[in-house]
C-alpha cells in the first residue's frame, strides 16, 4: 500500500466530534500550562485534538518518566554482561555464553488492578511477556511482587482474589511457567494494592529484534488482535493519584487474550527467522502513539500512519480513539519493502491479522491521516522518552516522620520462645504463599529446577546447555520506610543473595520503583535517596541495572504506599545440577550461621506485631562483606560443601530454621542447634548479609578454609536431623506445629479456611 496525499494540505483544527483544544482541555489531560505552550511552540500551532492526545500520553509520567529520568540517568546502566545499555530497547538484554542471551525486565500495572483486579493483573503479565518476545526471545518464566492491605479486609481479599486469579489463567494459557515472587500485606498498600509483572526469556544474540525505523517507504505493518475502546488513556491514568472516581474508569484497563498473544509470541520468533523485517516494537503503554513515535525517534526518521488501515472491532472509532486504545496482542513492525507478503504469510498462518497502516519516511514527523483528512504532523522526537520530552527535578525535603521513626523507644522482647516462633509463622508475611502459587502451572516446558516455596530462588535449567538462571524478586519496603538509601541498598543485597543461595552468580538487576505523588517535596526526597541507594547496592556487587519501570501516584486521599523499590534479579549458575534449595535434604548435615552479626528489631516482623507502624535504626551494611559472603556460598555449592542455603530475613534466625525444615512439606527434617548466647534478639531480630548454610559433614574443614579465606565469619550452630526444631537447654518447636502454622495461616488470615 503506497500512500497518496497531498501533504502541503492544511491540518483541521478539529475532526467531526472533537472538541475544540484549549487550555482547559489541556489541563483536563493532565499537561500543564508549560507543557501545552511548549507544544504549541513546537507546532508552531495550536494542536488538533488528537494531537492533543498523542502529546497527554507520551508526555505522561509513564511514558516519558519526566519526573524521574534525570535521577534514573544517575544508575550503572552499561558494563558487565550487558549488551544494551539500560533503556535502548523493551528489555534487559545479558549475555550467558554460548551465544544465549537473557531478556528479563519488571513493570507495575498498580493502577489497573486497583480498579479491575483480574483484568489489570492478567494484562500486565500479557504486556510484560510482550516487551520479552517483541525482542526475538522466548520466554522461559514469570515472576510477581504484590502487594496488598491488610487480609481482614473485606476489599482487601477481593482484589487478592482477583489479582492472583488473572495472573494464573493469563500466565497458564499462554504457557509460561510463573516460578517466583513476593506477596506482602501491609496497612500502607490498603488503597492502592502493587502489581509487579516480570518475565524472562532467552534469546540467540543474532536473533534480537530491534524496535526501529529505517529506510523510506518501508512499509508500517500492524499485526495481532483488532484495536478497541478498551485502555484508552492507561498510561494518563496510572499517571495520577487514586481517588473515589477512579472506580469509574474502568474502561482505562485493557481486556487480555491469552491465547491470541500465544499465537502472536509463534509467529514473531518465526519472523525472527527471516531477514525481512527492520524492527518491531509492541503496542503497550499508549499503543500505536507509542510504538509509532518510539521507533521513529530511535533513528531520527518519520512515519506516515493511515487509520482507515487499522483493524478495529468497534464502528466508528475517531482517530484519537485509534491513536490512544491500549487493546492488548499487539505489535507494529517495518518490513523491508518488497518482502511484506512474506511478512503477510506467516502471521496469516499463524491465523493473525497483518495489514500495512503506514510507510517510514525520511522527515523525521509522525503523520496521521483518517478518511482522507490529515490529523496530526508532530516532531517525532518530540514525543521520546531521552528526545523532547519534558524532564523535571521536583522539590524534594526529607519527610518529617523520620524523625520518629527512627526512635524505637522501648520494645517489649519475646519472653516465650516457642510461642513467638509460632506466631511469627503465622504472620501473612511469613507464612507460606502456597495458596498463591499453587495456582500458577510452575512446571510448564519442564525446565524448572528449584519450585516456588523450595529456594529463595527459582532455577530453571536453560535448554540445550548445563546452565540455568536463578532469579527473583524482593523488596523489604518496611526498612525503606525507616531509611530510603540504605534500604534500597539492602533491597538489592537481598535479592543478590537470595540468587546466590541457589549457587547462581547475580549478574544484572532490573526495578519497578513504586512512590507516591513525585510533586510532593518528601516524596521525591524518598525517591532520590532510593536511586543512590540502589546505585551504590548495583556497583558494589557488579549487577548493572538493565532497565524496568517507574510507577510514581501510588496514593489515595488517605495517603502513599510505603516507597517500594522491587528489585528482580537474575542470576547465572554455569551446572544446573548444582544448584541447591533452602531445604535440609539429609539428617546430619552441619548448620552454619554464615556473615553479619549485625541485626535489631527496626522494622522487624517481631517489632510490627508490638508497635503497628516500622520503627527503629536499620543495622549496618557492609556491601563488601556482602559481597564476600554470596562469593563463599556460590563456591561452597558449586564445590560441593554446602547441600542447602536460605538467605535470613523476615523473622531471623529461627523462623529461617523453620522454614528451612519444612520446605520440602512431605520430608521435613528438624535440627538441633547450639548458641553460645540465645538473645531474642539473635533468634528473632533482622539483619542484612546473613545466610544459614547446611554443610556436608564430611567436608567441613573445605567450608571453614574457605569462609576464612574470604573473611567471612561462619558459625557452627547444630545439625540437621530429628522431629523438631530444639535449642539445647533454651526451648524447641515440633515440625507439625511449625508445618501446621507456615502452612495453614494464609488461608485462614483471607478467611478461605
Amino acid at each position: 500500500m503506497k500512500i497518496n496525499i497531498d501533504l502541503t494540505e492544511k491540518i483541521p483544527t478539529s475532526f467531526p466530534g472533537d472538541p475544540e483544544v484549549n487550555m482547559d482541555l489541556a489541563e483536563a489531560h493532565q499537561l500543564s500550562t508549560d507543557e501545552y505552550e511548549q507544544i504549541i511552540e513546537l507546532l508552531g500551532r495550536t494542536p488538533t485534538y488528537t494531537e492533543l492526545g498523542i502529546y497527554s500520553v507520551m508526555w505522561s509520567e509513564h511514558a516519558s518518566y519526566k519526573n524521574s529520568i534525570a535521577q534514573l540517568k544517575t544508575l550503572p546502566r552499561s558494563g558487565g554482561r550487558l549488551l544494551v545499555d539500560a533503556g535502548e530497547e523493551n528489555a534487559g538484554l545479558v549475555d550467558i555464553g554460548d551465544g544465549l542471551a537473557v531478556a528479563f525486565k519488571i513493570e507495575s500495572h498498580n493502577h489497573p488492578s486497583a480498579v479491575e483486579p483480574y483484568q489489570g493483573a492478567a494484562t500486565g503479565i500479557g504486556g510484560i511477556l510482550r516487551d520479552i518476545f517483541t525482542m526475538g526471545a522466548r520466554p522461559i518464566a514469570a515472576l510477581n511482587s504484590l502487594r496488598f492491605g491488610l487480609p481482614d479486609d473485606d476489599r482487601v481479599r477481593y482484589l487478592v482474589d482477583g489479582v492472583v486469579r488473572g495472573i494464573a489463567d493469563y500466565g497458564n494459557c499462554f504457557g509460561v511457567p510463573t516460578v517466583a515472587g513476593e506477596v506482602v500485606f501491609e496497612e500502607a498498600y490498603t488503597g492502592n494494592p502493587l502489581v509487579n509483572a516480570m518475565a524472562v526469556g532467552l534469546v540467540e544474540h543474532d536473533k534480537v529484534m530491534s524496535a526501529v525505523a529505517t529506510g523510506s517507504g518501508n512499509p508500517v505493518i500492524y499485526v495481532g488482535a483488532r484495536t478497541g475502546r478498551d485502555g484508552i488513556h492507561g498510561a494518563t491514568f496510572a499517571s495520577e493519584e487514586l481517588s473515589e472516581k477512579s472506580e469509574q474508569r474502568k474502561s482505562n484497563v485493557q481486556v487480555g487474550d491469552p491465547f491470541t498473544e500465544k499465537l502472536l509470541l509463534e509467529a514473531t520468533l518465526e519472523l525472527a527467522e527471516t531477514d525481512a523485517f527492520i524492527g518491531i516494537q509492541d503496542m503497550g503503554a499508549a499503543g500505536l502513539t507509542c510504538s509509532s513515535c518510539e521507533m521513529a525517534a530511535k533513528t531520527g526518521v518519520g512515519m506516515i500512519l493511515d487509520l482507515d488501515q487499522v483493524p478495529r472491532r468497534e464502528e466508528k472509532m475517531s482517530p484519537y480513539e485509534t491513536m490512544l486504545s491500549e487493546s492488548q496482542e499487539r505489535m507494529l513492525l517495518v518490513a523491508k519493502r518488497g518482502r511484506e507478503d512474506e511478512v503477510f504469510a506467516i502471521f496469516k498462518k499463524w491465523g493473525l491479522e497483518a495489514v500495512e497502516v503506514g510507510e517510514v519516511r525520511d522527515d523525521g514527523r509522525l503523520k496521521i491521516i483518517q478518511d482522507g483528512i490529515f490529523l496530526a504532523d508532530i516532531p517525532a522526537v518530540s514525543l521520546a522518552l531521552g528526545g523532547g520530552a519534558p524532564v523535571y527535578e521536583r522539590e524534594r525535603s526529607r519527610p518529617a516522620y523520620l524523625d520518629k521513626a527512627t526512635e524505637i523507644n522501648s520494645i517489649k522482647e519475646p519472653e516465650d520462645f516457642e510461642k513467638t516462633t509460632i506466631d511469627l509463622l503465622s504472620r501473612p508475611n511469613i507464612a507460606s504463599k502456597k495458596w498463591v502459587y499453587r495456582q500458577y502451572d510452575h512446571m510448564v516446558r519442564t525446565n524448572t529446577r528449584v519450585l516456588p516455596g523450595y529456594g529463595d530462588a527459582a532455577v530453571l535449567r536453560v535448554p540445550g546447555t548445563r546452565k540455568a538462571l536463578s532469579v527473583t524478586t524482593d523488596c523489604n519496603a518496611r526498612y525503606v520506610y525507616l531509611d530510603p538509601q540504605k534500604g534500597a541498598a539492602m533491597a538489592v543485597a537481598e535479592a543478590a543473595r537470595n540468587v546466590a543461595c541457589t549457587g547462581a552468580i547475580p549478574i544484572g538487576v532490573t526495578n519497578c520503583l513504586n512512590f507516591g505523588n513525585p510533586y510532593k517535596p518528601e516524596v521525591f526526597w524518598s525517591f532520590a535517596e532510593v536511586i543512590a541507594g540502589m546505585g551504590e547496592a548495583c556497583r558494589a556487587l557488579d549487577t548493572p541495572v538493565t532497565g524496568g519501570n517507574v510507577s510514581f501516584y501510588n496514593e489515595n486521599p488517605k495517603g502513599a504506599v510505603y516507597a517500594s523499590p522491587v528489585i528482580g534479579m537474575v542470576g547465572l549458575a554455569e551446572d544446573a545440577e548444582k544448584t541447591v534449595g533452602m531445604a535440609f535434604p539429609d539428617d546430619g548435615l552441619a548448620i552454619y550461621l554464615v556473615g553479619s552479626d549485625q541485626v535489631s528489631w527496626a522494622g522487624s516482623e517481631w517489632q510490627i506485631m508490638n508497635q503497628g507502624d516500622p520503627r527503629g535504626e536499620l543495622p549496618e551494611l557492609d556491601l563488601e562483606l556482602e559481597k564476600r559472603l554470596q562469593a563463599t556460598i556460590i563456591t561452597g555449592i558449586e564445590n560441593g560443601f554446602v547441600k542447602a542455603a536460605h538467605d535470613l530475613a523476615e523473622g531471623g534466625l529461627v523462623v529461617a530454621l523453620a522454614e528451612m525444615a519444612v520446605a520440602d512439606k512431605e520430608n521435613p527434617r528438624g535440627a538441633l542447634l547450639e548458641l553460645e548466647e540465645p538473645t531474642p534478639l539473635n533468634l528473632f531480630g533482622e539483619g542484612p548479609s546473613r545466610i544459614i548454610a547446611a554443610v556436608d559433614p564430611e567436608k567441613l574443614d573445605e567450608f571453614e578454609e574457605l569462609a576464612e579465606k574470604n573473611d567471612v565469619p561462619a558459625e557452627w550452630i547444630g545439625t540437621t536431623g530429628g522431629i523438631g526444631i530444639g535449642f539445647r537447654n533454651v526451648f524447641k518447636v515440633m515440625l507439625d506445629d511449625i508445618s501446621d502454622a507456615y502452612y495453614d495461616s494464609l488461608e485462614k488470615a483471607l478467611g478461605l479456611k
